[in-house]
């Protein structure tokens, strides 16, 4: 009887434990799911002297796509979005995040440009508003500019193809 309690206890953390291994870590829950991606006015990466603004974004479908120069994860995920780019499904926006410009465009360089724009947030205040964890992370934009789904980490193909591509499917998705 004495060690009824001390088990008992136990076993709860246990089955805490069990619940909480069983989670997706990258599935965050965003509180910003259903509502207008924050307003933003930020340099292009290729062009520092365009300025664009939410307003350049609306009446479009979009993937908002965080990313870095020195981020090794977006190396891994760069493929993909290359991919997708080229097949013309949907416009991808990046936001590179905490990053120099010189760094930027030489990454692009190198392993390509899937952007249709490319967003400069130097000190991450964009991100921040965003909720933005680390990068990479991709947000689905509807085209009343409002945020639709977000993924943590990198996208690979099974996520592409199980979740975003249906979400684009009922959305009105008109490439630039």
């Amino acid at each position: 009887m004495r060690f009824a309690v001390p088990l008992g206890i136990f076993t709860i953390l246990v089955v805490f434990l069990g619940i909480g291994l069983s989670l997706d870590p990258r599935h965050v829950p965003s509180p910003l799911i259903g509502k207008p991606i924050p307003k933003f006015n930020l340099q292009s990466v290729s062009v520092p002297a365009q300025d664009i603004t939410t307003a350049d974004l609306h009446g479009q479908v979009f993937l908002l796509n965080v990313w870095a120069s020195w981020c090794a994860a977006c190396v891994a995920e760069h493929p993909l979005l290359v991919e997708l780019a080229g097949s013309g499904t949907v416009d991808i926006v990046g936001l590179n995040y905490k990053d120099t410009r010189e760094d930027a465009m030489a990454w692009l360089r190198k392993n390509g440009d899937p952007y249709r724009l490319s967003l400069r947030d130097p000190v991450g205040d964009l991100g921040l508003d965003l909720g933005v964890y680390g990068v990479p992370e991709t947000f689905l934009i509807d085209a009343e500019g409002i945020i639709r789904y977000k993924h943590i980490g990198p996208l690979t193909p099974r996520e592409l193809t199980s979740i975003l591509l249906p979400l684009l499917a009922g959305l009105d998705v008109t490439p630039s």
